[in-house]
């Protein structure tokens, strides 16, 4: 069977976009890779997740920086949450995730350590390791390429993510966090994407080719 995913983030409350997705109700799946709030709780993320599912209901997320802890747990309790956890969502692709960010110096909700943020990703890993596909969702870019750079030149992504991606080269990484880096780039044969804020328009659409898994960042018209 084959797969049609789209993924988004950083909406950070901003919903208004989500309906201008093409083709968002036929998808197999949508992902928000973080933030979905503005340092807010499980209340207004649960007003993101329904007004996603409104599109469709076929959703996975995981909490970012800048979302409060306890979206997380809201997350878990939908049975959708992607942060340490790992997913088959077709015969042949897995998908897992690591939310959160490594420190920031805006001392934002959802920090993690480059330890702690190994440790969830292998623990999400985990569960799909034997998948011929596989889909890396880390809210945090990796360290050191052109989607972790802020508009001074400095690259903040996570050295962990990085790490991950040079050893274990899934297929695909679906990253966020750093708006101003939407673009592209390539750890070994991972291709890696960062659509920026969904406000500014951008998200990825991801779809199976027989044995490979095609990336591409897309723009809403207008956006």
């Amino acid at each position: 069977m084959s797969i049609r995913i789209i993924a988004f983030g950083d909406l950070h409350d901003y919903v208004a976009n989500i309906g201008k997705i093409e083709g968002i109700a036929d998808a197999s799946l949508l992902i928000i890779t973080g933030d979905l709030t503005n340092r807010g709780g499980a209340d207004r993320a649960g007003r993101v997740i329904e007004q996603v599912r409104h599109y469709n209901p076929r959703v996975y997320a995981q909490a970012g920086n800048m979302d409060q802890r306890e979206v997380e747990d809201y997350l878990i309790e939908q049975g959708i949450n992607l942060h340490g956890q790992g997913y088959m969502v077709a015969e042949s692709v897995g998908i897992f995730g690591v939310g959160g960010s490594n420190p920031t110096p805006f001392n934002t909700p959802n920090e993690f350590d480059e330890n702690e943020i190994a440790s969830f990703i292998l623990q999400g890993y985990g569960r799909i390791e034997d998948a011929p596909l596989k889909i890396l969702i880390s809210h945090a870019p990796p360290r050191g390429t052109r989607v972790d750079r802020t508009l001074s030149g400095q690259h903040v992504g996570s050295r962990a993510v990085r790490e991950f991606i040079e050893t274990y080269q899934p297929d695909i990484c679906l990253t966020g966090h750093i708006h101003e880096a939407r673009g592209e780039d390539l750890i070994g044969r991972t291709k890696i994407f960062n659509p920026g804020m969904l406000k500014n328009g951008g998200y990825v659409e991801v779809h199976q080719e027989g044995l490979s898994l095609i990336g591409s960042l897309k723009q809403i018209a207008g956006g």
